[in-house]
Formats: structure tokens, C-alpha cells, sequence
């Protein structure tokens, strides 16, 4: 007879990153490119932005359903089906031949990528034992570190030297690498197993067909509303008002059929833990702060200091790389430093990385800004390897999809708040800097008087005419002011990230299990790191 191989956690581990991995480098590989496809297939800047909000918004939908279709096809099966739509729909991206069936098959490649990092989470969690789950966790947070970093340097390369569907293409050779990977190499565990058979008769007998609907109307119009708000002007948009009106009804409609259905879509009942709260509660708000920062630094570069794109992004470049060689390090020392220790250092680090931000001004140097941006890669290494493991500590096997399905939309949702918030107090703090400064610029002020007459005798020592040294004084002075709105802008929003990150920190209190509490998360023993093939006995 045959006897079953002990499974391999490398090889699960490698088999399952190939998918999340390219799914999200797609969640910014395309911006590089709007340009270019722009041109391609004839549309307007304020069309081809669709492209990015139907992917994001599709991933949202699928998100909290992780757990749901676990339990009706299993977590291997939800994976590799998810994989393959992936890969079908992102050769169908590279083929476009029209704006309409591009954003189509993107929202198709969203809804194959939704499942794949909390459906890789759930599987790393309930394939490496109980004492390596922050290896498990280094590694899977370094993926996902990963790919938007090298999502935009990525696609630059292949923009420039090749076509702009290559951007898609590529997914395939490496996505069908994957499918055959994780189809040979994982196997889920016997009593996850058991536990969603069990789950699915119940969950087929009693589809909870409201509360999914409910969730998709909710989650589409305020994901709407947060990626177009924007462009929209908010609340003086009725369109954009209206969607917020439907997406708070339908949320709490949804909330509060999934406390009463008999077979929940979703299992907001994991709210109840303190351990599971707390924790999704605090990574959705380090990514509110930390994506906001990251939405802000390259701007400040660019617009104030004069980098190019490519210096931002090699500015930026530090910051992932001490996150890579950090993750794995911070996941061997888990299990030797208590992990409130590790997240209190990070949160620190995090924290010095952020006040330092608050100080920056027209004169700050190239070092300064890397050194700042390393900081900050170096707390979230510390940070989230350990919370991605005690947020699921309490959680048991069996729910462990539906648990990594909430976390990782709370923090999608934490990254989309942020950017659009931050993208509008950007404008509006901006505006209100150039007022008040404004003011200041009257005739009566000697030291004004003093700038234009030196700047006009500079220009007409130069060559200018009288009339051209004045215009061109004046639109100097017009530059300079507005330099100076946008670095107080600039100051106002870091000093706003490091007031959050302030607030969040009572949220600590509540992550630690109690001491002598085992965690209700089990684990297979170590197994060893050799491959093992199945034998005949």
C-alpha cells in the first residue's frame, strides 16, 4: 500500500509564494505603465485609472469569502483555482483590444488574486509547527513585501524595453510553475480537513446568499468611493454620496445577518477575541500610517526637492531591502524574544522613523530621507513577522482562512483610507498654506520690496528687459510661495502620521495571551527539511 509523503513545509512554502507573489506585483506593476496603454487603446487619463480601481476592488470582494470557499473546495483547490483565473485572465490583459475588456479582465485577475495571500497565510500557518510559525510568518510577510516594491522598477524595465502587455504575459511561465507546485507538493491537514467538510454540508444547506450580496454592494461602493472620492470632489459629487449612503447600509445590513445566519458567509464571530481584534485592529492602522507615508515621500522628492522618479525610487529602494534580510531574522528570533518585545522595538523604531519625517524641510539632504525610510524598514520588520503571528494565536485551524481573509482586508482597507485621505488633506492643507502665506506678500512689507528689486537687477544684469525681469520676478516669488504651502503641507500630514501611531499604541495592551493560555492555533510536528516521496510498502 501506499503511504502518504509528510509534507515538506519549504516546498509548500516555495509552491504557494510563486501565485501571491505576482499577485502583488500586479497590484502596482501597471502604473508605470498607464502611459503607454493609455495611448495604446485610446483612452483618457481619468478612464485608464479604471484599470487599477476594478483590480483593487475585485480583490476587496473576494477577500473576506476566503474561509467560505475553503470550506465549500478546500484551501488547496480555492488556491489553484483561483492561480489559473489568475494566469487565464492575465494573458487576456496583455490581448486587450479595448478599454471596456481591459478593465474587465482586470477585475477578473482581482477576483484570482483576492484569495491568494490570506488562502497562502491560512496554509503556512496550519503546515509549519507551533514553534516556527514566526519563520512561517517572516517569509510569508517578506513575499508580500516584495512585490509591490519591485512591482513599478519591474515594470518600468519592461515598458521600456519591451511591450506593455509583457507586464502580463510574464505572469504565465511563472504562475504555471506555481499550479504544478503547489498541486504536487500541498496537502491540507487531516483536521482541517474533517472540520470543513463538516462546515460545508451545513454551509450548502443554508447558502448565506444575503449576507454575500449584502458584503458585495457594501464593499464595492465604499471601495468607490474611496479610490474615485478623489477626482470627484467627495461630497459635492452626489454620485460619490450616494455610494457612501448604500455602502454604510449595506455593511451594517451585513453585519448584522452574519451574527444571525446559521451558516455565515463570513465569521465576524472572530471579532470577539481581544487577541484577533486588537491585532487586525492595529495592522489595518500601521498600514493606514505606513502607506500614507509612502504615498507622501515620493512626492516630497520629486516635487520639492527635485529628485527624479528614478531617485525617488532608489531612495525608496533602502527601505525593502532591510525589510528582505530582516523578515527571516526576525522569524528565527520569535521564538527566542518574547514577541511583545519585538513589537514594542519595532513600534519604537517605527515611531523615531516617523518624528524624524515631521522635521524634514527644503534643505534636507538625500541621507537624511534614506536613513529615516530605513528606520522604518527595519520597525516593520519587527512589527508585523510577530503580529502576523499572535493575531492568529487564539484563533483555531479550522478558521484560520476566515481569520487571514479579515485580516488581510482590514488592512487593505487601512491602505485605502489612508491614501485617499491623505491624498485630499495634501490639497486642501496645501491651499490653506498658500492662503496664509499669501497674506503676508504685501507692498508695505520692506524685506518683499528688497527680494523683487534684487532678483529684477540680477535678471536685467543678465540681459532680461525691464518688463521681462519684472514678470519673471514676480512668477519666482509665485514659485517660491508655493514651494513653502507644499513643504508645511508636506509637515502637517508626517506630524498627522505620527499623532495616529500615537493613538494606536493603546492597542498593545490587548495582544498578549495570558500567560499559561496555550494557543488554540495547533500545528503538525517539525518535520524534517528533506523532500519525502511517496513509497510502496
Amino acid at each position: 500500500m501506499s503511504a502518504k509523503a509528510p509534507v515538506n513545509k519549504w516546498l509548500v512554502t516555495l509552491s504557494v509564494s510563486f501565485g501571491t507573489l505576482m499577485g502583488s506585483i500586479d497590484s502596482s506593476i501597471v502604473n508605470v505603465a498607464l502611459s503607454q496603454i493609455r495611448s495604446s487603446i485610446g483612452a483618457t487619463v481619468q478612464e485608464i485609472t479604471w484599470m487599477s480601481t476594478s483590480f483593487i476592488i475585485a480583490t476587496v470582494l473576494m477577500l473576506p469569502l476566503t474561509g467560505f470557499f475553503g470550506r465549500l473546495f478546500g484551501q488547496k483547490r480555492t488556491y489553484l483555482a483561483c492561480l489559473a483565473l489568475f494566469i487565464v485572465s492575465s494573458f487576456f490583459c496583455g490581448v486587450a483590444w479595448s478599454l471596456p475588456s481591459l478593465v474587465f479582465f482586470r477585475a477578473l485577475q482581482g477576483i484570482g488574486a483576492g484569495l491568494l495571500v490570506p488562502t497562502e497565510q491560512a496554509i503556512l500557518r496550519q503546515t509549519w509547527p507551533p514553534e516556527e510559525q514566526g519563520m512561517a510568518m517572516g517569509l510569508f510577510t517578506m513575499v508580500i513585501t516584495v512585490g509591490p516594491a519591485v512591482g513599478p522598477t519591474l515594470g518600468g524595465y519592461i515598458v521600456d524595453n519591451f511591450h506593455w502587455s509583457w507586464i502580463f504575459f510574464i505572469n504565465l511561465p511563472i504562475g504555471l510553475l506555481g499550479l504544478l507546485l503547489v498541486w504536487r507538493f500541498v496537502e491540507e491537514p487531516e483536521d482541517v480537513l474533517a472540520a470543513n467538510r463538516a462546515a460545508a454540508e451545513l454551509q450548502r444547506r443554508n447558502i448565506d446568499w444575503a449576507g454575500i450580496g449584502l458584503l458585495w454592494v457594501g464593499m464595492a461602493t465604499l471601495q468607490f468611493v474611496l479610490e474615485e472620492g478623489q477626482h470627484h470632489d467627495w461630497f459635492e459629487s452626489r454620485g460619490i454620496t450616494t455610494c457612501l449612503l448604500v455602502a454604510v447600509f449595506c455593511l451594517a445590513a451585513f453585519v448584522l445577518r452574519e451574527l444571525t445566519a446559521v451558516a455565515p458567509a463570513v465569521d465576524l464571530r472572530l471579532f470577539k477575541e481581544p487577541v484577533f481584534s486588537s491585532g487586525a485592529v492595529l495592522g489595518a492602522l500601521m498600514f493606514f500610517i505606513l502607506t500614507s507615508n509612502l504615498f507622501l515621500l515620493p512626492l516630497f522628492m520629486q516635487e520639492l526637492l527635485g529628485f527624479t522618479a528614478m531617485q525617488a525610487g532608489e531612495a525608496l529602494m533602502p527601505r525593502t531591502l532591510v525589510m528582505i534580510v530582516m523578515m527571516p531574522i526576525v522569524g528565527r528570533l520569535y521564538n527566542r524574544i518574547s514577541p511583545r518585545v519585538l513589537i514594542g522595538v519595532g513600534l519604537l523604531i517605527i515611531g523615531v522613523g516617523v518624528y524624524r519625517m515631521m522635521r524634514v524641510s527644503l534643505d534636507t539632504g538625500r541621507a537624511e530621507i534614506i536613513s529615516s525610510i530605513m528606520l522604518q524598514g527595519l520597525g516593520t520588520s519587527l512589527l508585523f513577522v510577530p503580529l502576523n503571528v499572535v493575531v492568529f494565536d487564539k484563533v483555531e485551524r479550522a478558521r484560520m482562512a476566515d481569520a487571514t481573509g479579515i485580516n488581510t482586508l482590514m488592512r487593505q482597507l487601512g491602505t485605502s483610507v489612508g491614501l485617499a485621505l491623505f491624498a485630499t488633506l495634501m490639497t486642501r492643507y496645501t491651499a490653506q498654506a498658500q492662503v496664509g502665506l499669501s497674506a503676508q506678500l504685501v507692498a508695505e512689507r520692506p524685506e518683499l520690496y528688497e527680494r523683487i528689486s534684487s532678483t529684477m537687477s540680477s535678471l536685467v544684469a543678465g540681459g532680461v528687459g525691464s518688463y521681462e525681469a519684472t514678470e519673471a520676478s514676480l512668477r519666482l516669488l509665485a514659485s517660491g510661495l508655493q514651494r513653502q504651502a507644499s513643504l508645511l503641507a508636506f509637515n502637517q500630514l508626517f506630524t498627522l502620521s505620527a499623532l495616529l501611531f500615537a493613538l494606536a499604541l493603546p492597542l498593545l495592551g490587548f495582544l498578549w495571551v495570558s500567560p499559561g493560555t496555550k494557543p488554540a492555533q495547533q500545528g503538525p510536528k517539525a518535520a524534517p527539511d528533506e523532500v519525502h516521496l511517496d513509497v510502496e510498502v
